[in-house]
């Protein structure tokens, strides 16, 4: 685990040890929304900093408003970052684009560690979350699973590595898992970015996509046009999330749909 997954990891275990446990079912009464793709899709990410390119966040729109963009330009799902230190996030905001695209799935994405943190993101109105292979033994990355399987809610599960995509095809060795995978409800995403230096590496996408599983796999970081969109489709991939690119735009609606268009 990279020196960045580290710091990530015990902050997050900071805030798990701290969250909510006495949950009652009623705390779950918000609708889960299913994941529908087509032949390919993005993932539009909404966050106010990222630790590579500093604040995001734009004085043009709202929170809001901007995953209403995403949602008309055809966003699959919107991710939203939770992680307080490095990404100023907040579960408050992921309430917020709930709230503001009931009909679109919303993602916690966050460096979570414990089981505790998918709760807290279904109460939130989240129906899938964000996993990261490399930080979570194969116990707790089963536990972390069942718990979501047990609210229905979709996983992405990121892989850095070939060792992380290794981890995550065996899962698919499970019948249940399986399942999931093949009715887009485990996703499989290869993250680009280089934990350590935070720079982008975007030949990684294609030297692991021959190891890529029969899944929906992921292309993570530094897609910013459609043309990268057309070159991840050509590998593989049938995802795209996008973060940086969409946040800096003035037409992210635009953005989503040529992309959508151009992996198709």
């Amino acid at each position: 685990m990279s020196d960045f997954l580290q710091t990530m990891a015990a902050s997050s275990r900071a805030r798990a040890a701290t969250a909510r446990t006495d949950f009652q079912s009623s705390d779950f009464d918000q609708p889960v929304v299913a994941l529908a793709l087509g032949a390919f899709d993005v993932i539009a990410e909404i966050k106010d900093r990222s630790p590579a390119e500093g604040e995001l966040k734009s004085s043009n729109d709202t929170r809001q408003q901007r995953a209403q963009a995403y949602a008309a330009g055809g966003a699959a799902a919107i991710s939203v970052l939770t992680e307080p230190s490095r990404f100023d996030g907040d579960l408050a905001h992921l309430a917020e684009v709930v709230e503001a695209v009931p009909s679109t799935p919303v993602m916690r994405k966050d460096f979570l560690v414990e089981p505790v943190q998918v709760l807290e993101a279904r109460q939130a109105g989240a129906s899938g979350v964000l996993l990261i292979a490399a930080m979570l033994s194969d116990e707790k990355l089963g536990e972390m699973l069942a718990c979501a399987w047990e609210h229905q809610m979709f996983v992405l599960l990121e892989a850095f590595d070939a060792d992380d995509l290794r981890r995550s095809s065996l899962l698919l060795e499970d019948a249940y898992n399986r399942d999931r995978a093949d009715n887009a409800q485990l996703l499989i995403g290869v993250n680009t970015r280089d934990l350590r230096s935070l720079a982008v590496d975007t030949a990684r996408l294609a030297s692991l996509a021959p190891a890529l599983p029969a899944a929906h796999c992921v292309a993570e970081s530094g897609l910013r046009v459609s043309e990268d969109a057309a070159r991840v489709s050509a590998m593989g991939y049938k995802l795209a999330l996008v973060g940086t690119a969409l946040m800096r735009s003035d037409d992210p609606a635009a953005l989503i749909a040529s992309m959508r268009e151009a992996g198709a």
